[in-house]
């Protein structure tokens, strides 16, 4: 008896895979998994689970505990914008919550504290604050949000197999954008969103940042690094709304990706995570970078 094939390279070969099936993109990377793998479901589940709670952690860590980072330029950040989300807002409570979140978890990164890179620690915070702040207030259980770090673990791995999630060979918009399409499509298929729409958001959030340069401050993961992890919570947050109300991309996911990668290797060296472009060399910057330097 032939087995089933659960392999997918593309978006549109995932989205045929769901049709046909009649599954979610979280299913389907699931199934993907346990063929690839030889890893049966449960184990496969409970080691997503494993992941939740580590990212759970890391937000309660950041938001409960001021994490200054190594080098004293980061920390207490998530806390600030936590006790004034609860204010009169711009972006209203619930989106500062995810934001707050979000960048905790980068905070608690920058302390060398425990994270889960997804995509990578750089662009940690976006997945885990906008998912699991989500999921608290709309009252998600956890094996929704299993379901949901699997939808974006496909929609990571698309990326990562056609493009890059490396700031070093595509610049933020491959970190970052990255993880805010990943967290879209999670949001969106938790909502009860189909494959196409949740593709839809992933497709947007990349769009919305494409170009985006990777310009560590002394070439450290912490600025403008936790700051872009909020803008990548927000990202995520909108990509999914306008998913799910029924606007569409007019460009289909995997030439977005296409465009995306054709970006990154346009973009000169010094815009790809080297410190030698972008705020990375204001005056500033330098001057931070100079005097960690005399500190070492």
């Amino acid at each position: 008896m032939q087995r089933e094939n659960y392999d997918f390279i593309t978006g549109d070969e995932l989205l045929i895979l769901c049709g046909t099936r009649g599954i979610s993109i979280a299913e389907a990377m699931l199934r993907r998994e346990e063929k690839r793998s030889e890893t049966d479901r449960e184990s496969l589940l409970r080691e997503m689970r494993q992941n939740l709670d580590t990212m759970r952690g890391s937000i309660k860590k950041g938001l409960s505990e001021k994490q200054n980072s190594v080098t004293g330029l980061t920390g207490g950040d998530a806390e600030t914008l936590l006790a004034y989300s609860r204010g009169n807002t711009f972006t209203g409570e619930s989106a500062c919550r995810a934001v707050a979140c979000s960048m905790a978890v980068v905070e608690v990164n920058s302390a060398m504290g425990k994270i889960v890179a997804a995509p990578t620690a750089g662009a940690s915070g976006v997945l885990p604050g906008t998912l699991i702040s989500s999921g608290e207030e709309r009252g998600w259980s956890d094996e929704k949000l299993v379901m949901g770090l699997f939808t974006a673990a496909a929609v990571g791995m698309l990326i990562a197999r056609n493009a890059s999630i490396s700031g070093a060979a595509g610049g933020c918009q491959a970190e970052t954008g990255a993880a805010a399409a990943m967290a879209a499509a999670a949001l969106v298929e938790c909502s009860g969103g189909t494959p196409l729409k949740a593709l839809h958001a992933a497709s947007m959030a990349l769009k919305n940042v494409m170009g985006l340069v990777c310009d560590p401050v002394a070439g450290l993961v912490e600025s403008p690094c936790i700051k872009r992890n909020a803008l990548g919570a927000v990202n995520a947050l909108l990509s999914a709304d306008m998913a799910l109300s029924g606007i569409e991309s007019i460009i289909p996911f995997d030439e977005v990706v296409w465009a995306m990668h054709n970006v990154g290797r346009a973009m000169h060296a010094d815009l790809r995570e080297t410190a030698r472009g972008g705020i990375a060399t204001t005056p500033t910057a330098k001057a931070i970078r100079n005097r960690l330097k005399m500190d070492i």
